[in-house]
Formats: C-alpha cells, sequence, structure tokens
C-alpha cells in the first residue's frame, strides 16, 4: 500500500478543473482500489475538500476514503461502498445514499439534510453533530451507532434498526419513528416531540430525561424499559406495552394510556394527573397508590381519580 493519499487539493486544475477531470477522479479511485488490494503503487483516495457536487459514485468503493469537509452536495452515491471512511464536516445535502455501506464511517459534523439513505448501513458509524432534519432513513441499519447532538427533525426513520444505539441529546422532533426498533438503545435527554413511532419498540432500551410531549406511541412497546424523569405529557399512547418498565418521576400528564399494560412496572412518583387509563390492564392498587393521580385522572375502571385504596377502580370495567 502506499503510504500516503492522493491529495486533492495539491492536484487542483488537473483534478477538477482540467482538460480531463473525469478521468482524473477515475484515476482516482483506481488508485484506490489498487491501495484497498495492497498492489504497487496503490495510493489512498484523498478527497478533503473536494468539490464533487451532482457526482455520479453510485456502486464506487471509496471503502476507507478520505472525504474530510468534502462538498458532495446531491451526489449520486448509492450502493456505494463508504465503510470507514472519513466524512467528517463533509456536505452531503439531498445527496442519494440508496443503500450505501457507511458502516464504521465518521460523519462527524456532516450535513445530510434531505438527503436519501433508505437502506443504507450506518452501524457503527460516528454522527456526533450531523444534520438529518428532512433526511429519509426507511429501514436503514444504526445498529451501535454514537448519535451526540444529531438533528433529526422531520427525518424519515420507519422501520430503522437502531439496536444499541447511543443518543445523547438528539433532536427528534416531528420525525417519522413507525416501527423503528431501538432494542438496548441509551437515549438521554433527546427531544422527541410530537414525533410519530406507532408500533415502535423501545424494549431495553434506557430513555431517561428525554421529552416525548405530543408524541404518537400508539402500541409502541417499552417492556423492560427505562423511562426515568422522561415526559410524555399529552401523547398519545393507547395499547402501549410498559410491562416491567420504570417510571420513577415519568409524566403522563394528560397522556392517552387506554388500553396500555403496566403489569410489574414501577410507578414510583409517576405523574399520572389528567392521564386517560380507562381499560388499562395488569395494574395494581399498590401501583396506582404509589402515583400521582387527580380528579382528572380517568381510572382503568373508567371512573374518574384520585385513586383510592380498596375502591378497586385498578380493575379495567370489563373485569369488575
Amino acid at each position: 500500500m502506499g503510504s500516503s493519499g492522493w491529495d486533492w487539493q495539491e492536484a487542483g486544475a488537473s483534478a477538477l478543473t482540467g482538460a480531463s477531470p473525469l478521468r482524473s477522479l477515475e484515476q482516482v479511485l483506481a488508485d484506490h482500489a489498487a491501495w484497498l488490494e495492497q498492489r504497487p503503487g496503490g495510493v489512498r483516495a484523498n478527497l478533503c475538500g473536494a468539490a464533487l457536487s451532482e457526482a455520479n459514485l453510485e456502486g464506487g468503493n471509496l471503502r476507507g476514503a478520505l472525504l474530510r469537509s468534502a462538498i458532495l452536495l446531491e451526489a449520486r452515491l448509492s450502493g456505494a461502498d463508504l465503510s470507514g471512511a472519513d466524512l467528517q464536516d463533509a456536505d452531503l445535502r439531498q445527496a442519494m445514499l440508496t443503500g450505501a455501506d457507511l458502516t464504521g464511517a465518521n460523519l462527524a459534523g456532516a450535513d445530510l439534510r434531505l438527503s436519501l439513505l433508505a437502506e443504507a448501513n450506518l452501524s457503527e458509524a460516528v454522527l456526533d453533530r450531523c444534520s438529518l432534519g428532512g433526511a429519509n432513513l426507511r429501514e436503514a441499519r444504526l445498529l451501535d451507532t454514537s448519535l451526540h447532538s444529531v438533528d433529526f427533525t422531520s427525518a424519515f426513520l420507519k422501520g430503522a434498526g437502531l439496536h444499541h444505539a447511543r443518543a445523547f441529546g438528539c433532536d427528534f422532533s416531528n420525525a417519522t419513528l413507525e416501527g423503528v426498533i431501538l432494542y438496548h438503545a441509551h437515549l438521554q435527554t433527546c427531544r422527541l416531540v410530537a414525533c410519530k413511532a406507532d408500533g415502535a419498540n423501545f424494549s431495553f432500551t434506557r430513555i431517561q430525561g428525554c421529552d416525548f410531549r405530543n408524541a404518537q406511541l400508539s402500541s409502541a412497546r417499552f417492556f423492560k424499559a427505562d423511562l426515568s424523569r422522561s415526559c410524555f405529557a399529552r401523547a398519545l399512547m393507547g395499547g402501549c406495552d410498559l410491562r416491567e418498565a420504570r417510571l420513577a418521576a415519568t409524566e403522563f400528564f394528560d397522556a392517552l394510556l387506554n388500553g396500555a399494560r403496566f403489569g410489574d412496572a414501577a410507578l414510583h412518583t409517576t405523574d399520572l394527573r389528567g392521564a386517560n387509563l380507562s381499560g388499562a390492564r395488569e395494574l395494581t392498587a399498590l401501583q396506582l397508590a404509589q402515583a400521582r393521580t387527580n380528579d382528572s385522572t380517568v381510572l382503568p375502571s373508567g371512573r374518574r381519580g384520585p385513586f383510592l385504596k380498596g375502591s378497586q377502580d385498578e380493575r379495567p370495567s370489563l373485569l369488575r
């Protein structure tokens, strides 16, 4: 392998503005392929700061390439291999990355707003401070991904997998998260205001200090999840599975929890004031006594609160 990368900036005009810019790019890719295969004369691609807007790199092999601060606006990268690539601070707005392999890539500070990342693999990638507002990540894989201060506002993540992902201070407001799977993920101080996450699976996830106000979470699963100190005020959570969840100091003010399951959930200081628990299942008198209810709480029995021991209002009306 060559010991140093091909320097786009030093190549200057011959790279993009010379007589044969396409040939120059093709040569970079050819030398990079040789570098990957450890053939003589191989040189790692160094496209740092390169202007590659609208470039056609579909199916290209840029594994381990250096693309820091590259301008890839509206570039075509569907099916490309960018695993292990350095894309820090790259401009990938509106880029097409459908089915691209970004496993282990460094995308810290990259701008991916309105990009198409459907079915892309971002497992083990670093996305810290990345902008993904309005991006399409349908069925993308983000397993074991680092997500610090990432902007996912209005992004489309239907069916995406975020198993073991670590999200701190991220903004998923107004994002579509229907059917997302977050097994064993860790979300801390994230905003998920008004997100659409019907049928999402948050089982075994730590969700601490997160904001789910006005979120749509019908039939979402929170089995054995830790939702401590999170806010679900006015969230739509009908039919949710909250069995064995930790709900210490969790706020469900005015939330719709009709038909939800609470078997063995820890409700110490859980705020259920104004919540609608009509038809909620597997609640015990002890659980409700430990939670905060008031006269605007609708208890599982259908009666108004506050909950009183011995009232049997922990039982759904059909079981009374």
